[in-house]
């Protein structure tokens, strides 16, 4: 006996856009289309009505082609948690992905336009949510990457050269004490360079991480970077 088919209620106010993705979900495996809308309240009315497995929706929809989509994952999470979100953009926006999985990315997918016309990629979508998984676009998780790259750069240069040396040093497993032997200062200047660096690279008091070593891995990343694009520059 086949499994059932994954129920899909489909939200998207361009019509040629709409009957387009409609053909593709239709043309997946075991897929089923119940409904086609193009703004949030009849998203809203369908849900209610044939409680789908998934809702596939643009991140725009009127009545102010905003966020309607970002809305709608997070009226669905509380209503009807068990209804997984695809939610579909121009943008590769981060914002906008950690907005949609910021109460939890189960069965939440967050995918551009663009990769639609990619059967597969739109099918793993939705079978990752339907499965209770979170999906999120490669094309965004690499702007996250590379923000939080940017942002550990401007952290680390905002270290004094005396910083440098001291979580240099710690980053050899050195103690205060050996620090300060290191560079001839006393040990309560390391300590206060310490917490500097903990300031600076913006690490908080947390009973569950060291900070210590959450600066050093701060530290050896962004060294790790660095290096890595100086050898890419030589080549």
């Amino acid at each position: 006996m086949s499994a059932p088919s994954v129920r899909v209620v489909l939200a998207e106010d361009d019509l040629i856009v709409r009957e387009g993705v409609q053909h593709l979900i239709a043309g997946l495996d075991g897929m089923d289309v119940v409904d086609a809308v193009g703004d949030l309240p009849a998203v809203e009315e369908a849900v209610e009505r044939l409680k789908p497995d998934v809702v596939v929706t643009d991140i725009r929809l009127p009545p102010s082609l905003t966020d309607e989509g970002l809305r709608l994952a997070r009226t669905l999470r509380e209503r009807h948690p068990e209804v997984g979100v695809v939610v579909l953009t121009q943008h590769a926006e981060p914002e906008y992905a950690r907005t949609l999985m910021e109460a939890g990315g189960s069965s939440r997918a967050y995918l551009l336009k663009e990769r639609v016309t990619n059967r597969g990629q739109l099918e793993s979508a939705i079978r990752t949510v339907v499965a209770g998984g979170a999906y999120v676009d490669s094309a965004v998780v690499e702007r996250v990457l590379a923000a939080s790259a940017e942002r550990t750069s401007d952290r680390v240069d905002a270290l004094t050269p005396r910083e440098i040396q001291v979580i240099g040093l710690i980053a050899q497993a050195k103690s205060n004490e050996a620090v300060a032997r290191e560079l001839n200062i006393s040990t309560r200047a390391v300590e206060r360079h310490v917490n500097a660096i903990f300031s600076r690279l913006q690490i908080e008091q947390s009973p569950d991480v060291s900070r210590r070593v959450m600066a050093v891995l701060v530290y050896l990343e962004d060294l790790r970077r660095r290096e890595s694009s100086d050898q890419q520059a030589v080549g």
